[in-house]
């Protein structure tokens, strides 16, 4: 109960502390604001780009065209190879022989299906292909090559060079927007630590009264402590409110795509209520560590 009582107290005196102190408070909530709202962006743009990677990395195919010579047994020995090779989505190998493929090609364009009506099976000059995706897009090229090897396999294409550079550079910029948060937060907490000194350093005299009365360091820094999470939390609303309503706003500007159809935004709900909550966590925290950070330096109780 004494616990309670003196956790009651302390939300009361941070809450006072807000309101009394409003213009240092004011500018506590305006770092924590400004800041947040480019971590906010910094997160969105990070979530979208590794979901932009996902979907590249589940389109990715590798297109294995056989020997003509190739018999049943050599299609299946071949198969069994490929499945052996650990990068290789076992549940993304489909076989398609010539026949089928010629088949597909006459649906698919009317010039094609001209030219090829009169093909019979031994004048077909298409391939029996695999079609393969992996598991991890990084490992395309070397995948690629360990089929290369296989007998009876004539071609292997992927896109090589351009898949590569295309999967670096989602890659470097998925750890850009990582390290770009995750340095705002520091920026965050250091321009908390130092506002709310300035806060601490006012109210030198009411912390020197606490002192002499036997005030414990756990009473000290307490209300501190929550008056940083109040401010946090108060500072997030902006940029809570900016994502809520501006996401959505600019996925369907975009029709939930940038660029093409290849490269799709992730849908506004429930992602916008995710980063909400994300940033709403971050806002609490900075403002906790930055308070606790600053009552233990320089107060040094």
């Amino acid at each position: 109960m004494k616990m309670l009582r003196m956790l009651g107290r302390s939300i009361r005196d941070a809450f006072k502390s807000v309101f009394r102190n409003f213009s240092l408070s004011l500018a506590s909530i305006s770092c924590i604001s400004i800041t947040l709202i480019i971590v906010a962006v910094s997160v969105v743009v990070s979530f979208n780009v590794e979901n932009f990677t996902e979907r590249i990395e589940r389109d990715l195919t590798i297109v294995v065209f056989l020997d003509n010579d190739a018999t049943k047994d050599d299609v299946k020995d071949i198969q069994s190879q490929i499945k052996e090779i650990k990068a290789i989505n076992k549940k993304e190998i489909v076989y398609k022989d010539k026949k089928t493929i010629k088949e597909e090609m006459g649906k698919e364009s009317e010039i094609f299906s001209t030219i090829m009506k009169d093909w019979e099976e031994q004048d077909n000059p298409l391939k029996d292909t695999f079609q393969l995706k992996v598991n991890d897009a990084t490992k395309i090229g070397e995948t690629a090559q360990k089929i290369r090897q296989i007998d009876k396999v004539a071609v292997v294409r992927y896109g090589e060079g351009m898949v590569e550079q295309m999967v670096s550079a989602f890659e470097t910029t998925k750890k850009i927007t990582y390290i770009a948060v995750v340095a705002l937060i520091v920026v965050t907490i250091f321009l908390i630590i130092n506002t709310i000194k300035l806060t601490i350093f006012s109210r030198k005299r009411e912390i020197s009264i606490m002192r002499l009365v036997g005030a414990s360091n756990f009473t000290i820094k307490t209300p501190f402590i929550i008056e940083g999470m109040i401010l946090g939390m108060i500072g997030s609303i902006i940029p809570i409110l900016i994502i809520i309503f501006g996401y959505p706003a600019l996925y369907n500007r975009l029709n939930g795509q940038v660029f093409s159809p290849l490269i799709k935004l992730i849908s506004a709900t429930p992602f916008i209520y995710n980063v909400s909550i994300i940033i709403l966590v971050i806002g609490i925290l900075v403002g906790m560590i930055g308070s606790a950070s600053a009552v233990r330096k320089y107060l040094k109780v």
